[in-house]
């Protein structure tokens, strides 16, 4: 790759972002000028709303971050087996949609809920501890990944030197797991509440009347058209992710480019692992029973009245052109995969590979979609790409969930390739080799389990996401899982229920094929490692 293509490609990722990112944010912060900001600030309803999004977004992320804790350590410093079936358990939330948690929780705990018959119970599962309840099941997977990430790749060298010292657990404790982990669980910490408080599927579904900003914004721009009241609202929602991604920077270290000089290996202790066998099954079946709760929804006749077996259900789904979405899914998601894989690359490259100001602005700019909520994005995009060609087709429902899923895989792919030997392209320059043969010779195979990954990122989220394609999908371009929203609104939860096990169907496939890919190509490396030594 020569110097001028590397240019020509900057200009070009740069002029991308400035069309898909920058300029639509900017329209939405001047149509805040055609906004009556002092009505809505004075409005009693907006303070009550931001006032309990930061409430249940407060209290939902510290249980959330205490129990990811607990299963990151069951699965990375305990001697428990099944810890591959106990890791895609807790990842099963994250393949489908928010609002299907908030529906479980109402066939199990709302006024005709299971457990509410058979418990007795007299609490109701609307408002707060509702809200609580479906946002920690919703972000709990992903904190999860992250403090497990975290722990997977501390040393265990200092922990060995402090049992030979004869220093106590405790102490152990406090003197090297908290500093070790106190700036990347900042970044854990305020990318949890970012989640949890710009969610939209979980109030809406078990809210009741304890509003939250989210739900508002959306009633405000889909039922009643006010997108200038919509970007007010949008604002504030944009003050919490982009405090959260200044506090990330700042305490970014190189954690990331480090090496393990030793990882843990876990020896057998009864009390220890039996702790956590108890709590990784009593976390699996918590995690598990609301989910085939809800999927068991589309076979009853008419919840919760006549709970007998049928099939129409899926029947009448499907008639409602639930397989026409289901295509407009697939199609967007593939899409969405392939086009956001090859720029996360691309942009990772230049900004880990290559140095320069141009590289460290890019990076500052391919991170910045962590700092914009979904529900953000696809307003400010209805008021930039309105009337424009891509408008109402399915090429604007992938352009901005490209946007909004973009920054996690590429950090995945800036972190692997930060990790490879940085002198390849000398030593390819010095033996007469272009940066585009080593790119697809040396790096790609090198990396091709994050590529993996990423993929399988974009994919997933582009399935089960509501909040930024709401505002922007069509009658002919929407995708399955708005079809939730809609029956959801119509109090048809059994054709939900449907709706979310096609999702779910879908995501759990792709897991599989993509786990396959990443057997295959760990078996071709550990091969090639062979070959190599043999010779």
């Amino acid at each position: 790759m020569k110097k001028r293509n590397c240019n020509i490609t900057k200009i070009f990722l740069a002029l991308f972002f400035l069309v898909s990112v920058v300029l639509p944010l900017l329209f939405m912060f001047v149509n805040l000028f055609s906004a009556d900001i002092g009505k809505i600030v004075n409005n009693p309803s907006f303070w009550t709303s931001a006032l309990h999004s930061l409430c249940v977004s407060a209290v939902a992320t510290v249980i959330s971050i205490t129990l990811a804790f607990l299963l990151a350590w069951c699965m990375t410093r305990t001697h428990v087996k099944g810890k591959g079936f106990f890791g895609a358990v807790i990842l099963l939330p994250m393949l489908i949609p928010s609002i299907s948690h908030g529906m479980g929780l109402i066939i199990l705990f709302g006024q005709n809920g299971q457990l509410t018959k058979f418990f007795d119970l007299n609490w109701s599962i609307y408002g707060f501890w509702g809200i609580v309840i479906g946002s920690v099941m919703y972000s709990l997977p992903v904190a999860y990944l992250m403090i497990s990430d975290i722990l997977r790749y501390e040393d265990s060298t200092p922990y060995e030197a402090a049992s030979v010292l004869g220093i106590p657990r405790r102490n152990r404790f406090f003197s090297i797991t908290l500093p070790y982990m106190r700036k990347p669980m900042i970044s854990v910490l305020f990318a949890t509440f970012t989640l949890i408080i710009t969610d939209y599927g979980v109030p809406a579904m078990v809210g009741g009347k304890y509003s939250t900003l989210p739900l508002m914004m959306y009633n405000e721009v889909i039922g009643r058209l006010d997108f200038a009241k919509g970007s007010v609202i949008g604002m504030v929602l944009l003050i919490p992710a982009v405090i959260a991604f200044v506090f990330d920077m700042v305490s970014r270290d190189g954690r990331s480019s480090g090496f393990v000089s030793k990882p843990f290996a876990p020896k057998k202790s009864f009390g220890r692992d039996f702790f956590a066998y108890g709590f990784l099954t009593v976390t699996s079946v918590v995690i598990v029973y609301p989910i085939l709760t809800f999927a068991g929804l589309t076979f009853n006749k008419n919840y919760p009245t006549d709970l007998s077996f049928t099939m129409d259900n899926i029947y009448s789904t499907m008639n409602k052109g639930a397989g026409d979405f289901l295509l407009n899914s697939v199609i967007i998601a593939l899409m969405v995969a392939l086009i956001g894989t090859a720029l996360a690359f691309r942009c990772a490259y230049f900004t880990a590979r290559l140095q320069g100001l141009s590289s460290k602005i890019l990076h500052l700019v391919s991170i910045l979609s962590l700092a914009i909520p979904g529900i953000v994005l696809g307003l400010s995009y209805v008021l930039f790409f309105k009337g424009s060609f891509i408008y109402g087709t399915l090429a604007i429902l992938i352009l901005v969930n490209t946007i909004h899923f973009f920054s996690s895989p590429y950090l995945m792919i800036y972190n692997s390739l930060g990790k490879l030997n940085m002198h390849l392209e000398d030593v390819g320059l010095t033996l007469g080799i272009g940066r585009g043969r080593l790119i697809k010779d040396v790096i790609i195979p090198q990396s091709a389990g994050t590529l993996v990954e990423m993929f399988t990122y974009f994919f997933v989220n582009s399935m089960i996401t509501i909040s930024a394609v709401s505002f922007l999908a069509t009658s002919f371009t929407k995708p399955l899982s708005l079809m939730i929203t809609q029956f959801q609104q119509q109090m048809l939860l059994e054709a939900s229920a449907f709706v979310s096990i096609l999702i779910l169907a879908v995501n759990i496939l792709m897991k599989t094929v993509a786990y396959l890919v990443r057997c295959i190509i760990l078996k071709k490396g550990v091969r090639s490692y062979a070959h190599k030594k043999a010779i």
